[in-house]
């Protein structure tokens, strides 16, 4: 395999898809070695197989607003590989969702989903509908209107989707209810339900939580651990809400939560009530942090600015997709960052994580630091399965030992001869290796 003639096909094929190429490439330049010492994976075109999504479900969503006016957005699901198991993989409804964001998403869910030891495949979807200032009922017009068309090609053993950025338990609810109409059954065809009607505890959480386990292992190869840290956290959603909780659970400090219009830097650290408000912030559905400064004195708000200029000890960007730059990565550095997590999916620029290897920085890349989500809906597909459901405490002690299984695998193939762990590489070695030789197992297909 030649990474570079590879890619220059790929870009040939999906010009302007950046972010895609960019998850493909930093793939492709973790495995070539693995790839070429196995000369069966050539012959069997597995790269060429892996990088093309299986089919892309592109279609026009159109739905009523309040002043009776018709809208019209896109709808997409991408299945990308179900070589072992169902495609498995959240909705985004953003206005910025495009097909080379998704097929990113769906590219680095097959191999999140593979270090997960769960049977998932990966695939991903949604809409550019942008549910921010939107009313119930045109959410739900518009979440019904989608799923007339998503639903002919979902289902509890073919494609399960489930929740993303714009997409919570409202939205999973609409979608739900509509699917169960339109199939006539009652299947746990999406995950991150209501625990009403299916849902799996901890779940909401669970991204958060596994995060932050796996930097605890991370933590713990050097003999350290969250105990006395401070920790900046960006975002404010579910993950980043779940790694402000945990992380202070295991006694560190956490002083940062971000937004689309800024952070907030609390030196006081935000637990108790300060963990509670960050749910009202997203309730609100304003997408801003600013208000935290206005609840709490102690909150200080920087408008426009990222948190990584703290001086923290250990960082989790929870937020999105780039979010964390070189010059972010350098500063985090030079302020003496011993660990970085990554709760988004590839918040951290091929330039930021450069830094961040060269300097010998514990590093867990997305997805591995933050496959705990999708772990947790295999859970909740699980569960289902067998019809009953599970305590929190169970579900918890699952997710801490499937992060302790991924986190294994990514030292077992990432650990260079000095003893340091590259688990961008290692990550995406295990993960590639168990899908490569189901696909090799199963033929051509």
């Amino acid at each position: 395999m030649n990474v570079d003639k590879l890619m220059v096909q790929l870009e040939r094929k999906h010009p302007g898809e950046a972010e895609y190429l960019q998850a493909v490439r930093e793939v492709l330049e973790s495995i070539e070695d693995v790839y070429n010492q196995n000369p069966q994976f050539e012959s069997a075109g597995i790269i060429e197989r892996m990088v093309e999504p299986d089919r892309i479900l592109t279609f026009k969503v159109p739905w009523v607003d309040d002043n009776g006016k018709v809208q019209v957005n896109l709808g997409y699901r991408i299945q990308f590989n179900n070589a072992i198991g169902p495609y498995k993989g959240g909705l985004r409804f953003h206005p910025s969702v495009n097909l080379s964001i998704l097929k990113f998403l769906g590219f680095e869910q097959i191999f999140k989903n593979s270090l997960t030891t769960l049977p998932m495949g990966g695939g991903k979807g949604g809409s550019d509908f942008d549910p921010k200032g939107k009313s119930e009922a045109e959410v739900m017009r518009f979440c019904q209107s989608l799923m007339l068309e998503l639903w002919k090609i979902i289902g509890p053993e073919t494609d399960v989707p489930a929740g993303d950025i714009g997409v919570g338990g409202r939205e999973i609810g609409y979608l739900f209810g509509m699917y169960r109409k339109l199939a006539r059954e009652n299947t746990g065809v999406l995950t991150g339900k209501g625990l009403n009607w299916g849902g799996s505890l901890v779940r909401p959480e669970a991204t958060g939580f596994g995060n932050v386990y796996f930097a605890k292992e991370m933590l713990a190869t050097k003999g350290s651990s969250f105990e006395g840290k401070t920790v900046a956290v960006s975002g404010f959603g579910n993950v980043a809400w779940g790694a402000v909780t945990k992380a202070t659970e295991l006694g560190a400090k956490v002083v940062t939560i971000s937004g689309p219009d800024g952070y907030i830097y609390d030196p006081e650290g935000i637990s108790g009530e300060k963990i509670n408000f960050m749910l009202e912030l997203r309730a609100s559905n304003e997408d801003i942090v600013k208000p935290y400064s206005y609840q709490f004195q102690s909150g200080q708000f920087y408008e426009g600015k990222r948190p990584w200029e703290q001086k923290v000890d250990i960082a989790l960007p929870c937020a999105t997709q780039n979010e964390l730059g070189k010059e972010d990565a350098e500063m985090l550095v030079k302020n003496g960052v011993v660990c970085v997590s990554e709760g988004a999916n590839m918040p951290c620029t091929p330039e930021a994580v450069e830094v961040f290897l060269k300097n010998k920085i514990l590093f867990g890349p997305g997805k591995a630091a933050n496959a705990g989500g999708v772990a947790t809906s295999g859970l909740e597909m699980s569960q289902n399965s067998m019809k009953l459901s599970w305590t929190s405490e169970e579900v918890d002690a699952r997710l801490h030992q499937i992060m302790i299984s991924i986190h294994e695998a990514c030292v077992k193939n990432g650990k260079d001869s000095t003893g340091y762990v590259n688990y961008v590489k290692g990550a995406n070695i295990a993960g590639f290796l168990k899908v490569a030789n189901a696909m090799l197992d199963q033929g051509v297909i």
